[in-house]
């Protein structure tokens, strides 16, 4: 009977340990978050859409430019020196994705390729832009391409930047810790163990996010890093990489329907998406396609590279507007 008791003590301590492990995570990564929204507060608007209220910057005049941001990033992406470098002669939308940066939370649903597409159309539409040119980065390329696909009337052309174009074998190392595909363990992981294991390893994932090149020391702030350290942007990244997985190999085939001008521009060295994968899987589809591969250059080209990333874009505006830009 001892033992027993003994037993049934040391069962009722372990549950107690845990669940004391457990507040305790979920009372840092609340704190952390709190930390990073005080740090960091909205800089744009907002706008609501199908895929829930977006936040947006909209500045600049001319022809317009509405930029789509990657897997786990915000449209600081784009302020941190793109947009600057474009604002004179566009006008200059970017957007965080449903579910990014501080867009509403998104849910499985709403993360899919085309519902992200068309809370972003409606969102363009409610600005009242027309026939923007595309702006995509990263995962946000298969985002423009979604659109270009779904809207083709309403997408003046594509410039998209380090895109993900084709399903990859395996998940870059940076972006392990979001490889989950249960839905439940997903949202358990966002509010307990992520965000803390996210501010341990952040600085060793963002340097494979950034090679060969170093990360910016401002990167937390102006480049909208610290964000990161949210369960909202966890769970969002955490989703759409899930998401892709299915969602890829169905777009793959639609590229040969394309009919809009479009370009793409890789670093020479990118480790977070391998260059030519993602080039001729496109190119095979939709050979007249622009390409330009920067030297030395790595994944982040709207941060690391804005002048020559600016340039590209002026080279795909001049093909989607010739007579506007020519005129």
């Amino acid at each position: 009977m001892m033992l027993i008791v003994f037993v049934a003590w040391c069962m009722l301590l372990g549950v107690l340990f845990v669940a004391a492990c457990l507040w305790g995570l979920r009372r840092m990564t609340r704190g952390l978050a709190r930390e990073a929204e005080a740090q960091l507060p909205p800089c744009g608007s907002f706008i609501d859409t199908s895929g829930g209220r977006l936040h947006y910057i909209d500045v600049g005049q001319g022809p317009p430019l509405v930029m789509i941001h990657g897997l786990g990033g915000q449209l600081q992406h784009f302020t941190y020196a793109l947009a600057e470098a474009l604002g004179n002669d566009f006008r200059v939308i970017a957007i965080d994705r449903p579910g990014s940066g501080y867009s509403d939370p998104t849910d499985d649903r709403c993360a899919h390729l085309a519902c992200q597409a068309q809370a972003l159309h409606e969102a363009w539409q409610a600005l009242g832009v027309e026939r923007p040119l595309v702006v995509g980065h990263s995962m946000g390329g298969a985002v423009a391409l979604t659109l270009a696909l779904e809207y083709p009337e309403e997408v003046a052309g594509l410039a998209l930047l380090a895109p993900l174009v084709a399903q990859v074998s395996d998940v870059p190392p940076a972006m392990r810790l979001l490889a989950i595909r249960s839905p439940r363990r997903r949202r358990w992981m966002a509010e307990t163990l992520a965000i803390p294991l996210t501010r341990v390893t952040s600085r060793q994932a963002l340097a494979q996010v950034f090679a060969p090149e170093a990360v910016p020391a401002d990167y937390a702030t102006r480049g909208g890093g610290c964000l990161a350290l949210r369960p909202q942007a966890f769970h969002a990244a955490s989703t759409d990489l899930a998401m892709l997985e299915h969602e890829l190999p169905r777009q793959v085939p639609r590229y040969a329907a394309l009919e809009v001008p479009i370009g793409v521009m890789f670093g020479a060295h990118d480790r977070i998406l391998e260059p030519t994968l993602h080039i001729e899987t496109l190119q095979r589809q939709y050979p007249d396609m622009f390409v330009h591969v920067e030297p030395e250059a790595g994944h982040m080209l709207p941060i690391m590279r804005p002048q020559a990333t600016a340039a590209f874009i002026r080279r795909m505006a001049a093909r989607a507007w010739p007579s506007s830009l020519n005129s």
